[in-house]
């Protein structure tokens, strides 16, 4: 995307957003039809995928022998037997440091369209081997990770029967993609509102989403993974409260592309799952979802909503928790002492 198209998509959406704040604010918080009813699509299944490489993706993504020093996996930060993150602000990599950001959860990637808070990245391949690579997160490099996967006969024999080769750059990166395009989390129960069980939802949460469509939160939380498809600033009507003032991520996209315009622009998150995947915003500053719901409505659609309100929108974001393997995702445990189980 170039420059002068996101600047152009920024302004777009914020004049958008302004704008349903202002008619919703005129309207009346449930005045006049469902205008919205067609921003947010059921999340369909993940598409049929090469099982051999899944479970070998699956391997890698929960083995210690991805990170440089043997004690981190991928699954360390997103824990998919939870809801694919850690119940932590910002976790501590590797060399001490904190870091820039809160670890978002990674079900559901797939249907992002810009990956990174800061939407850096356009492709799972080349985050994933960012994050490999960072000396803060994963610190390892090709030949060091290679040479152990080629020294594991085990690894070995399974690359050489998929790939007809040894483990490669591109093959490891080929099969955690692979998996991770499976990490899809259907079925929530508004899903299966939306394709016409119209008893999924309870009244109070039928409510909630009135309000979330009214009040102007779907100006940027749309599509199926209801958000994850644009960039907006994170303080439209007002600063935010709270955060590390010290934090150099609370810059948003000017830390990529050092423009003036793009300072406190971050990729608008996904809402799937968001009842279990606290704390949120990208440095993770608000513990609850009543916080983040209060902070949001103040923020970005300039209101000062109630507690009633709030409630309501609460309940409406429950019933975006969806399954994965047949499950609810359910929400982490904080570490006692702050720090991720592997990183003990």
């Amino acid at each position: 995307m170039n420059c002068a198209f996101a600047s152009s998509m920024k302004f777009i959406c914020t004049a958008a957003l302004a704008l349903v704040a202002i008619n919703a604010i005129a309207d009346g918080v449930f005045g006049g039809d469902n205008q919205f009813s067609d921003q947010i699509t059921p999340l369909q299944a993940p598409p049929p995928l090469d099982e051999r490489k899944l479970a070998l993706g699956a391997e890698l993504f929960a083995d210690p022998i991805m990170s440089g020093k043997g004690r981190l996996s991928c699954n360390s930060c997103h824990d998919l037997a939870t809801s694919g993150t850690v119940n932590l602000k910002r976790t501590i990599g590797y060399n001490g440091a904190v870091h820039s950001f809160n670890a978002p959860t990674i079900f559901n990637v797939a249907n992002n369209y810009r990956l990174g808070w800061r939407g850096n990245f356009t492709s799972l391949a080349a985050q994933n081997e960012q994050v490999l690579l960072d000396s803060n997160i994963m610190s390892n490099d090709w030949g060091s990770l290679l040479g152990r996967l080629k020294a594991s006969s085990d690894y070995s024999k399974t690359f050489r029967l998929i790939y007809g080769e040894e483990p490669s750059k591109e093959s490891v990166l080929d099969v955690l993609v692979t998996f991770q395009l499976s990490l899809a989390t259907p079925n929530a129960r508004f899903d299966r509102f939306l394709q016409g069980e119209r008893d999924a939802l309870s009244d109070s949460e039928k409510a909630g989403y009135e309000l979330f469509q009214n009040i102007g939160c779907i100006a940027c939380h749309q599509g199926s993974n209801i958000g994850g498809n644009l960039f907006q600033k994170f303080g439209v009507f007002e600063h935010p409260p709270g955060g590390d003032d010290a934090n150099p991520g609370n810059l948003g996209r000017y830390t990529i592309t050092h423009q003036d315009g793009d300072k406190q622009y971050f990729r608008v998150p996904s809402l799937r799952n968001v009842a279990v995947t606290g704390p949120y915003f990208h440095d993770g500053r608000a513990d609850s979802l009543e916080e983040a719901v209060q902070v949001m409505a103040k923020t970005q659609v300039g209101q000062d909503i109630s507690s009633e309100d709030i409630h309501a929108i609460v309940q409406f974001l429950d019933t975006l928790t969806g399954e994965y393997r047949g499950a609810r995702l359910r929400e982490a445990a904080v570490p006692a002492d702050g720090v991720m189980p592997k990183d003990r």
